[in-house]
């Protein structure tokens, strides 16, 4: 583990420690961390250097838009290979809620992502993306390995 020392006026320490307790980290060395991962992430991502990634797109939408549900349902099956899962959620009488984590491509999972977002009826999109190897432990958890295409799973892991 590398050590490096920063200093930080006043002002911003005690407001980096605020930040620490509201999201329950221990220790600063644990925030600064996430943050530089989050940073670097992002710079991956907007330099295009993560060419795979895993994400989570969540939305909101009326069920009573004239065949918005089904439309987001057929996108989902014509992208089974970037769509990993599906949660639904009835918010109330008009309103549902679907988060939809996807993995592959980055450059695929942000394209389709948008069109889903794009909807007629669809309100309040949201993608996060991490960078990640997405041939990282291809092997099985009962030990035979399985290829590139297989149909189960694959394990992914995030890139920091």
């Amino acid at each position: 583990m590398e050590r490096f020392t920063i200093s930080l006026d006043e002002k911003l320490a005690k407001e980096f420690d605020r930040l620490i307790r509201e999201r329950g980290y221990s220790n600063r060395s644990e925030a600064v961390r996430d943050i530089l991962r989050e940073k670097l992430e992002a710079s991956r991502l907007a330099r295009e250097e993560a060419p795979d990634c895993i994400a989570a797109l969540s939305y909101i939408y009326n069920h009573h838009e004239r065949d918005l549900a089904e439309r987001l349902t057929a996108a989902q099956h014509d992208h089974h290979d970037l769509t990993v899962s599906t949660l639904h959620a009835h918010l109330d009488h008009e309103n549902c809620m679907e988060a939809v984590i996807l993995r592959g491509p980055t450059a695929a999972v942000r394209e389709f992502a948008n069109a889903m977002m794009a909807e007629r009826g669809v309100r309040h999109g949201a993608l996060n993306l991490i960078p990640a190897d997405l041939n990282a432990g291809r092997k099985h958890h009962h030990g035979h390995h399985h290829g590139p295409d297989h149909p189960y799973h694959v394990h992914s892991r995030p890139k920091s």
